[in-house]
């Protein structure tokens, strides 16, 4: 049986994770950390094409890829954006869908997609989206995984607090499972995962961050 979100609505209404005292996003304006971080940090959306393949390592609210699909729409890119998130812990739907609704601005999208995360389903194929939710521990799920993607929005919570999902093993995995010239983007600028994405092959970066966060990293998948 999969283990669910255990969450605590704090601050007005933010989503803290109660099993890594972490909220699940910016306390400040989750929306516009996740175009700065993961967007803008992967270069999104200018590298948007038919096919493109973000993946994700934690999927929380889903807020990342309600912005993505609003990104990709608002280029007018044709074709089909494809999503692939890993997590250990899925949020109950009623959560998912009362975090959604603190950006009215994706408001839309968030409403065309409530009706799958109540029908739990983990594969949701639209004309221009084609997701997939893999649920269970990514140092398990990702090795087994066939895809390769060409963006990374690596948000699991803190280092400090959930350090399993920012090991070296598991960032050679994600490397393993990006295409050539793929990227990955996160918030963190913690040193020991700048140093496993460099072990891991990956040339890194420390950028401006966003809000408060000083900086944040960006990575390009090296020759190797």
């Amino acid at each position: 049986m999969t283990e669910t979100a255990d969450l605590e609505w704090r601050d007005g209404g933010v989503p803290v994770s109660t099993r890594f005292e972490d909220p699940y996003y910016s306390l400040e304006d989750g929306l516009a950390e996740t175009r700065h971080v993961f967007l803008a940090g992967n270069d999104l959306p200018e590298r948007f094409r038919d096919g493109f393949h973000v993946a994700e390592l934690g999927f929380g609210t889903g807020l990342n890829l309600l912005a993505s699909v609003a990104a990709w729409r608002a280029a007018g890119i044709g074709g089909v954006l494809r999503f692939t998130s890993f997590e250990a812990y899925p949020m109950r739907a009623d959560d998912m869908i009362r975090a959604q609704a603190a950006f009215p601005e994706l408001s839309g999208i968030a409403e065309a997609l409530a009706g799958h995360w109540r029908s739990g389903a983990r594969k949701i194929t639209l004309p221009d989206l084609e997701f997939r939710l893999i649920v269970g521990d990514a140092r398990e799920t990702l090795p087994a995984w066939e895809g390769k993607a060409d963006a990374w929005f690596l948000d699991g919570f803190s280092p400090a607090k959930n350090p399993e999902l920012w090991d070296v093993g598991l960032m050679r995995a994600v490397e393993n499972h990006t295409a050539a010239d793929g990227t990955a983007a996160t918030y963190t600028a913690a040193g020991f995962v700048r140093r496993g994405l460099e072990a891991a092959g990956f040339a890194v970066e420390r950028v401006p961050g966003y809000g408060r966060k000083r900086h944040m990293t960006r990575a390009r998948k090296g020759t190797r």
